[in-house]
C-alpha cells in the first residue's frame, strides 16, 4: 500500500519571513516535518510542494522529493487541498509510466492514502503520522486527523462590536458548569497532520468526507507557528520537547568554534599592569587535538580581536580568524573556499552574535552555559559550561569517549595533543595576552 506525505510548504508568509526555513531546535521547519514523515513506519513516499527554490533545496537534502507548485496556486488564498491535489498529480505522473493521465486512481504512481503534514507544527512525531494513517488503512476510516483532548470551556461573544457584547458557552451552559468527569470528552483540532483514502479526496476535494477518525495526541505538543510569538515559544520549548540527538563523526565534515564563552568561562581576568588572561580546559585542548587527527576540518572563529585568541589557536594548531564582525559571512566564504556543505559544519557557540552561523550550519551546538536565546536555536547542547570541558564533550559526541579516530583516518601523522596535568586532568590552563 503507498502512503504518500504530502507537506505543502510555499515560501511567502505575512506573519513569519520565510516561515517555513525557520528553525527550532536548530533544525528548518520544512527538514522537521520530512523528518518525521521518513520516520513514520507506515508511510512510503514524502514529497514537499513548494514555489521556493531554498525550500525546495533544503527538502530534498533532507531527503524528500519536491514538486514545484505553480503561482496560481502559491499565493496568501490558495488551499492546502489545491497543492495536496496538484503534488498528487505531479507526483503520480513522475512515479507512473510517465504517459498522460498516470497520476489516476489505479495507475503505477497513484496513492492508496494521502497525508496533509503541516510543518508549521513543529512538534509532530512519526508516531502521530502511523496513528492517522493506519487509522485510515487499518481501521475503515475514510479519513483521520490529529486531535489533542481538552476539558476546557469555549466561549463565544454573542453581538460582536456592540458597546456590551454578551459571553455565552459554547459547550457548556454558563448557568450550569459541570465537573470535569462529569463533561463529555471533547477534542481541539491540532493542524498538523491528515490521512485521506486518495479516491475518496480526489472526489470530494476536501480533507473530511466519510467516516473521520481522531487520533489523540501529546497537548503538551501542540503548538501552531503562525506569527513571531509562536516561533519564540517553540525554540523555547524545543530542548525540552525534543529528543536530544547528538552528531556522529559520519554526520560533519568539519568543526567550527567559537571561542570566548566556548572554549573559556567567559570571564577576563586582569593584573595590576592591565594584562589580561583567560582560562581555558586542558580537556578542551586534548579533544581539540583528537579532532585535528581524525581528519576533520577545524577553525576558530571569533569576533574578538585579542591576542589570545591567535596566541590559543597557534598552540592548538588550529586555524583562526578574528575580528570578525560578520561571523555569518566569515563562515560561508571559509565553506566556500575549503569546499565545505555548511550543512556539514558543527559550529559551537555561546552568545546572539553565533545565531547567524546557527542559521548556516547543520550542527549548531550551544554550550550548556549559553545565552538563552542560543540554546533555544541550538540543534544540540552540551551538558558542559564553555571552558569547563563543553569541546571535550563534543569531541566525544564525534570519536566516542576514547577519542579514537576511525581505522582510515588513524594514518594521518598524529600532532601531539595537550597532555592534561599528572595530578588534576581538569585544571585550567592560563593564557597570556
Amino acid at each position: 500500500m503507498t502512503v504518500l506525505a504530502v507537506i505543502p510548504a510555499r515560501g511567502g508568509s505575512k506573519g513569519v519571513p520565510a516561515k517555513n526555513l525557520a528553525p527550532v531546535g536548530g533544525v528548518p521547519l520544512v527538514v522537521r516535518a520530512v523528518r518525521a514523515c521518513l520516520a513514520a513506519r507506515r508511510v512510503t513516499d514524502v514529497v514537499v510542494s513548494t514555489d521556493d527554490a531554498l525550500i525546495a533545496d533544503a527538502a530534498r537534502a533532507a531527503g524528500a522529493d519536491v514538486v514545484l507548485r505553480p503561482a496560481a496556486i502559491a499565493g496568501d488564498t490558495a488551499t492546502s487541498e489545491a497543492a495536496v491535489l496538484h503534488a498528487m498529480d505531479a507526483y503520480g505522473a513522475l512515479r507512473g509510466d510517465g504517459a498522460e493521465g498516470a497520476a489516476v486512481v489505479g495507475s503505477p504512481g497513484s496513492p492508496d492514502v494521502v497525508l496533509l503534514v503541516q510543518c508549521t507544527s513543529p512538534f509532530l512525531t512519526a508516531e502521530d503520522l502511523d496513528g492517522v494513517t493506519g487509522a485510515v488503512t487499518e481501521d475503515g476510516a475514510d479519513t483521520a486527523l490529529t486531535v489533542a483532548p481538552t476539558h476546557g470551556f469555549v466561549w463565544r461573544q454573542d453581538g460582536a462590536g456592540r458597546a456590551r457584547p454578551d459571553g455565552y458557552g459554547v459547550n457548556h451552559d454558563k448557568a450550569n458548569r459541570p465537573r470535569r468527569q462529569d463533561r463529555p470528552q471533547e477534542y481541539l483540532e491540532t493542524g498538523a497532520a491528515y490521512a485521506m483514502r486518495a479516491d475518496g479526496f480526489r472526489e470530494a476535494r476536501h480533507r473530511f468526507f466519510g467516516r473521520t477518525a481522531l487520533v489523540p495526541t501529546d497537548p503538551a505538543r501542540v503548538l501552531e507557528i503562525d506569527d513571531p510569538h509562536d516561533l519564540a515559544r517553540a525554540r523555547l520549548l524545543a530542548p525540552l520537547l525534543d529528543p536530544q540527538v547528538l552528531p556522529s563523526y559520519d554526520d560533519v565534515d568539519a568543526v567550527v568554534l567559537d571561542f570566548d564563552g566556548t572554549q573559556t568561562d567567559d570571564k577576563v581576568h586582569i593584573d595590576s599592569d592591565g594584562r589580561e588572561t583567560v582560562a581555558v580546559h586542558r580537556g578542551d585542548g586534548l579533544g581539540i587535538a583528537a579532532l585535528r587527527r581524525s581528519g576533520l576540518e577545524l577553525l576558530i572563529l571569533s569576533t574578538e580581536q585579542n591576542p589570545v585568541v591567535a596566541a590559543r589557536a597557534r598552540k592548538l594548531q588550529v586555524p583562526v580568524l578574528h575580528g570578525i564582525d560578520r561571523k555569518d559571512l566569515a563562515l560561508k566564504q571559509w565553506c566556500d573556499e575549503h569546499g565545505i556543505a555548511p550543512e556539514r559544519v558543527l559550529y559551537v557557540g555561546n552568545d546572539v552574535n553565533d545565531l547567524g552561523c546557527f542559521g548556516l550550519a547543520g550542527w549548531p551546538v550551544a554550550v550548556a552555559s549559553a545565552h538563552d536565546e542560543v540554546r533555544a536555536a541550538a540543534r544540540a547542547v552540551t551538558t558542559k559550561p564553555g571552558g569547563e570541558g563543553a569541546i571535550r564533550e563534543i569531541a566525544t559526541w564525534l570519536l566516542g569517549p576514547a577519542l579514537k579516530t576511525t581505522p582510515a583516518v588513524a594514518a594521518v601523522p598524529a600532532v601531539p595533543a595537550e597532555t592534561p596535568a599528572p595530578r588534576t586532568p581538569h585544571t585550567l590552563h592560563t593564557v597570556n595576552k
